[in-house]
């Protein structure tokens, strides 16, 4: 079945003579998420958890609206969450990886690979330093008061729980909290 026009959807649904006088324009009218994927996000905002639509083809996102099958939000967004298409798109977005290494006066781009190995060595390094298996009185603490983990508020229940163990029983972290509680 060939792909028809919004205007003579709309001219069907309204019960219009086929015939009706239409701009050629209107005829060649398409949706510009026509033949896009649909990928379910969450909303970067805030704690609410809103869930979105993210249409996207060809590895460029098209829209973002808010999901009419969400419990949470029922398809409805905030000022800011209706907002997020500009925050994804934005040519002034930074999309790699800056360091400043300790005393200089600009910013270099790193791989994400060699942040990820300076975060876990740097966060290795303060927990041995700081690590405290005893307290001056002989009762066993296991744990670094010179780490602490600030999460998103838009991690689900399950992420938030393996966080809090890794950090509290794998790595002793006291200070784990969550900035939707802020």
């Amino acid at each position: 079945m060939p792909k028809r026009s919004i205007g003579t959807i709309l001219r069907e649904h309204a019960g219009l003579n086929p015939d009706h006088a239409v701009s050629p324009n209107t005829e060649e009218i398409r949706p510009r998420t026509e033949g896009a994927q649909v990928g379910v996000s969450v909303c970067p905002y805030c704690a609410v958890g809103c869930s979105q639509l993210v249409y996207h083809k060809d590895g460029t996102v098209l829209s973002i609206e808010g999901n009419y099958e969400s419990f949470i939000n029922g398809g409805t967004l905030c000022p800011k969450g209706s907002a997020t298409y500009g925050l994804v798109v934005n040519p002034r977005r930074v999309t790699t990886v800056k360091y400043r290494r300790p005393g200089s006066d600009h910013w270099e781009e790193v791989s994400l690979e060699w942040a990820m190995e300076r975060i876990a060595q740097l966060v290795k390094e303060t927990r041995d330093q700081t690590f405290v298996h005893q307290t001056p009185d002989g009762k066993t603490v296991n744990r670094t008061t010179g780490i602490a983990h600030l999460g998103g508020a838009t991690l689900d229940n399950e992420e938030n729980y393996v966080i809090k163990k890794l950090f509290t029983a794998g790595l002793g972290m006291v200070y784990v909290e969550n900035q939707a509680r802020i």
